[in-house]
């Protein structure tokens, strides 16, 4: 990674801090729902109107993250030089998370974890089911796995771009490493890691008492549509000034 300079005005500056107050307050939900161990994993979030994300340092304690800390890159990977954090390096994942937002630009949040019932199935090099109605709901279908690939370079994020283009899953399995999950912000991508570990561990336990029953597609395909679009309260609509 290199260092880059850049201004940025107030209204930016706020957008900015907005997403390094998401992104520090969402990697405590990792080490919440115990997917995480030590330092390893991470959560970035995307800057909305502007080419940067913000990504957690790389090997520093979950209990010692906060906003300033967070760590201000371009869509290429490079570190905002004189901003906040700047002066640490970023996650050995910040590559594959920049090559994720460039070529997904509805992508708004990027995790990965090391989560226990997920990486066994990554181990396994096998792809995750959809055999319960909660794994259809979010998911819509398996969650696929991507290929091996060494971390450092934006490797691991072609072999994310290349599985999940044109799938609906918000999850994949990289080979032999563990899950990543993305979101149309960091929290939304950090619920798809939580309920990814879920399923996983669900699914497992099923296998132990024998075959899963497969769900018929058609039955995936209304349980995912009434999730994304009907369950939860509606959003308000504004109709003028507050009576």
């Amino acid at each position: 990674m290199t260092s880059t300079t850049r201004s940025f005005s107030d209204r930016e500056l706020d957008g900015i801090n907005a997403v390094r107050r998401d992104v520090a307050a969402l990697h405590a939900e990792l080490v919440r729902y115990n997917l995480v161990v030590w330092t390893g994993g991470n959560v970035s979030g995307r800057v909305p109107g502007q080419d940067l994300f913000v990504i957690k340092p790389s090997g520093v304690d979950y209990d010692e993250l906060t906003p300033e800390n967070q760590i201000l890159c371009d869509l290429d990977g490079n570190v905002l030089e004189g901003t906040p954090g700047s002066e640490r390096s970023p996650s050995s994942d910040t590559a594959a998370h920049a090559y994720v937002y460039r070529n997904m630009p509805r992508v708004g949040g990027v995790v990965h974890t090391h989560s226990t019932y997920a990486t066994a199935w990554a181990a396994r090099g096998e792809s995750i089911p959809c055999v319960i109605t909660a794994m259809a709901d979010e998911f819509g279908g398996e969650i696929p796995v991507g290929p091996f690939a060494i971390i450092g370079d934006d490797s691991i994020g072609r072999g994310i771009v290349e599985t999940l283009t044109g799938h609906r899953s918000r999850a994949v399995l990289m080979q032999n490493h563990g899950p990543f999950t993305i979101g149309k912000d960091a929290r939304d991508a950090v619920k798809a890691a939580v309920m990814l570990e879920d399923v996983a561990r669900t699914i497992h336990i099923s296998r132990q008492l024998g075959d899963p029953l497969p769900i018929e597609q058609r039955h995936i395909e209304s349980l995912f549509d009434r999730y994304q679009n009907v369950y939860g309260q509606p959003t308000p609509v504004r109709t003028g000034a507050a009576q």
